[in-house]
């Protein structure tokens, strides 16, 4: 059976899975001043990492006209209910999204960016409408929603480093990756921190960019060891850590790791110089009590799946819980 609605042709049971990638930022300048919000979002750097966000979009024909969003975060996620909302055309049935997350949500992970672009590639896909498209309404739901400022371009174009050279997603703006090799650590210190708060106050705003002194070098040289370094003198600045975090950055550091604030979360993100380094990070969080998950840089951004599995971190130490959000 098929059926007809605003254009688009869908087939009964049709459906389609992406994924998008977590993105941790270490440094960045919020850039809104552009009249286009396509252009708008933020320079910056950080790292894309191999799990993220994988969403499934399922079309029923014959239901009536609605979406339906469920995910395994036991919350409600607005800004990937608009992004369906605004590329499922009316007049089609039912559709429903499942989306699984492999990190917390609202610890500096880019969740909801991931959420946004992984939502939008698969709605787009059973939808009839364009990669492009797609993009396009992820930015500027994430944008407009307080998830972020330039998750989204971060993710879609690319794995490893990424260095936002100019605001907004392709081609209004402009992001380079580069290859990372190497583990890198992440954990969570404590509650998540609300990231629309943060970027609605234009206090914040403004001490976020003094903080980035070092980003105009930064972008003109871009390299690993400058990404961190900078993100390290960027997380000391901001004023964003909590006693708890700033601990925990201090003993990695002491421990020869490089090691910074996952922006914005009461998270960190380290990557130990060599292999004693490691073992002595390691010894210390388990000693503390600190979950960490070693992951690895993407190879590759957003996409859709034929294989929808998704990479899986491994669990180095153990301890209680973070919170959930």
């Amino acid at each position: 059976m098929h059926r007809r609605g605003a254009g688009y042709f869908v087939s009964r049971g049709r459906r389609a899975r992406a994924f998008a990638p977590a993105h941790v930022t270490g440094i960045f300048r919020p850039a809104l001043s552009a009249r286009d919000p396509r252009a708008r979002g933020s320079l910056g750097a950080g790292i894309v990492l191999e799990v993220g966000v994988t969403a499934e979009a399922e079309v029923d024909p014959a239901g009536p006209d609605r979406i339906r969003l469920t995910s395994d975060a036991r919350r409600t996620l607005p800004i990937s209910e608009e992004v369906a909302r605004r590329l499922f055309p009316p007049g089609i049935g039912t559709l429903r999204v499942r989306l699984a997350h492999d990190l917390p949500i609202g610890q500096g992970f880019g969740l909801s960016a991931a959420g946004a672009t992984a939502t939008a590639l698969a709605v787009a896909a059973v939808g009839g409408r364009s990669r492009a498209v797609a993009i396009q309404t992820a930015h500027l739901a994430d944008l407009f929603g307080g998830g972020g400022l330039g998750g989204v371009a971060a993710i879609v174009g690319g794995g490893g480093l990424e260095f936002r050279v100019r605001p907004g997603i392709p081609p209004w703006g402009a992001v380079e990756h580069r290859a990372l090799a190497g583990p890198i650590l992440v954990g969570v210190v404590g509650r998540p921190i609300p990231s629309p708060r943060i970027l609605r106050g234009r206090a914040a705003l403004g001490r976020l960019a003094r903080a980035a002194g070092d980003l105009p070098e930064l972008l003109r040289r871009p390299s690993a060891a400058a990404f961190f370094r900078a993100s390290a003198d960027f997380t000391d600045r901001a004023g964003l850590t909590s006693p708890a975090l700033e601990r925990v950055l201090r003993a990695l550091r002491n421990r020869g790791a490089d090691a910074a604030q996952a922006m914005f979360g009461r998270a960190f993100f380290a990557r130990p110089t060599d292999a004693r380094s490691r073992a002595a990070v390691l010894g210390w969080l388990q000693e503390a009590h600190l979950p960490v998950l070693e992951l690895r840089a993407a190879a590759s951004g957003a996409r859709l799946l034929e294989d929808p599995r998704a990479a899986k971190a491994i669990v180095l130490s153990r301890g209680p819980s973070p919170p959930r959000p």
